[in-house]
């Protein structure tokens, strides 16, 4: 990990094959083993230097991404301004850019946008510039907000050595499926804004919104959602952006780079049983223990699966953890939009080649079990009847979404100010075939109405 900041040297070929000094203050994005972007500055302006870290391909990624810059100024399209490109001392490829001044990623601008009509607005801006864009023969590989900057109405394109330059405008069918990508940034209850969006982008490209172009649409927008959830998994479980994955002889740990910033997980993971037994005692069973703490700022609930047993070791090595299911459940309803805890590490203890304990840590959900919600005197029936409908809404998703819970009942289901949210996800399964979907979450669905909410649903 690089100490900020510091002196990057590059040979530019433009320049006589002379060092360019660039002094490099943080870290923009890292792909550990294979690039880092450095905010830095050059000669009093402020740069963004791109340097390939992975010697074979360097060459044609360096040649992909200086092509794109100029094919990208060649169609009217914005994008940062190629400085020039060279070799860092130790022989690594590097291109240098402008970086557009007080601008921040489409991204980061949606992010700090509570409103859902400005959200759509940005998006319907963004959703133009992709239109123009596939005119001019221009196709992203890597469609993500990320890759758009924001300069007050202007929108810049990064990232061009992930893309496609095309002598013809993009067909049709290319296109629907980028902006399927877009309408991913909805949620999918947001129908109205979907609709804008299409509208939008098809009135950019002249065309006519027809029934077929409206069945493509939604048909891939399940597909990038599948494609999004499995990429999520395979990140959650790696060293990436977002996580940090630690393995030892004694343990092997993910942890959400949030939850340790500042901090050593390493000690997290040597005291935690200690710090659980100095917490809020949630739960206690042969099965599981759960209990509330504090660490590192942030409040958390940590379930630990106990050890029961060599067979049940050997069971769960095979199967993987419980800790490292609920882990993948709860980031995959994530991408789903499935109100859950929020997860912040799993970690499992080894004992040679078994996995002997294995935790979850969540972030505190605080709210009412749905029972003790249903039957308090303080909720009225309005209440009640929106906070059913809400729940039914949520297991339908799960359905549609061909998953079920599998331990479907009132405590886990905990009703906040902003509506229920789903815990507990251990047992949680994923159907393949969606009759057997289907089948098992109309049944889940009817024995968790005649636990007694027919008796608030009502209309």
């Amino acid at each position: 990990m690089a100490t900020f900041p510091f002196e990057l040297q590059i040979y530019s070929a433009s320049s006589g094959n002379q060092a360019e000094v660039l002094s490099c203050k943080r870290y923009l994005r890292e792909i550990p083993g294979v690039r880092e972007v450095y905010d830095a500055v050059w000669k009093d302006k402020a740069v963004v230097a791109k340097v390939f870290s992975r010697k074979i391909g360097a060459s044609r990624r360096l040649r992909k991404e200086r092509a794109g810059l100029h094919r990208l100024k060649s169609c009217g399209i914005n994008t940062p301004e190629l400085l020039f490109c060279g070799k860092t001392p130790d022989g690594r490829l590097a291109v240098v850019t402008e970086k557009i001044a007080d601008s921040s990623t489409v991204l980061e601008a949606l992010r700090n946008t509570a409103s859902t009509a400005e959200r759509a607005d940005l998006l319907v801006q963004v959703c133009r510039e992709l239109a123009r864009q596939h005119v001019n023969g221009v196709l992203q590989k890597d469609l993500h907000l990320g890759n758009f900057l924001l300069d007050g109405e202007r929108i810049f394109t990064l990232d061009p050595g992930q893309m496609q330059f095309f002598g013809q405008a993009v067909t049709r069918a290319k296109s629907i499926s980028q902006l399927a990508m877009l309408a991913r940034n909805f949620r999918p209850d947001a129908t109205e804004s979907i609709s804008r969006l299409c509208l939008e982008y098809f009135a950019a490209r002249h065309w006519n919104f027809e029934k077929a172009d409206e069945t493509m649409f939604r048909r891939q927008v399940k597909i990038h959602t599948k494609r999004t959830i499995q990429r999520t998994l395979r990140k959650c479980l790696r060293t990436s952006k977002r996580t940090l994955r630690i393995k030892t002889s004694r343990h092997l740990a993910v942890f959400d780079r949030t939850f340790c910033r500042g901090a050593r997980p390493e000690d997290f993971i040597g005291q935690i049983d200690d710090l659980m037994d100095k917490g809020r005692i949630l739960k206690v069973g042969n099965t599981s223990h759960v209990s509330r703490l504090s660490w590192n700022g942030r409040d958390v609930a940590v379930k630990r699966y106990n050890h029961k047993g060599l067979i049940h070791s050997l069971r769960h090595t095979i199967k993987r953890s419980r800790a490292r299911h609920s882990w993948l459940h709860a980031h995959r309803l994530g991408v789903l939009r499935i109100a859950t805890a929020k997860p912040v590490a799993y970690i499992e203890q080894l004992k040679g080649p078994l996995v002997w304990n294995s935790y979850l840590v969540t972030e505190y959900i605080e709210g009412q079990q749905l029972d003790c919600f249903l039957q308090d005197c303080n909720v009225s029936r309005e209440q009640r009847v929106a906070t059913i409908r809400r729940t039914l809404d949520m297991l339908g998703k799960l359905q549609d979404n061909r998953i079920t819970h599998s331990d479907l009942k009132y405590s886990n289901i905990l009703i906040t100010g902003s509506g229920p949210v789903l815990i507990d996800l251990d047992a949680m399964a994923v159907h393949r075939l969606r009759w057997v979907a289907a089948w098992k979450g109309r049944k889940y669905i009817s024995l968790f109405a005649k636990g007694g909410l027919q008796e608030y649903d009502k209309t």
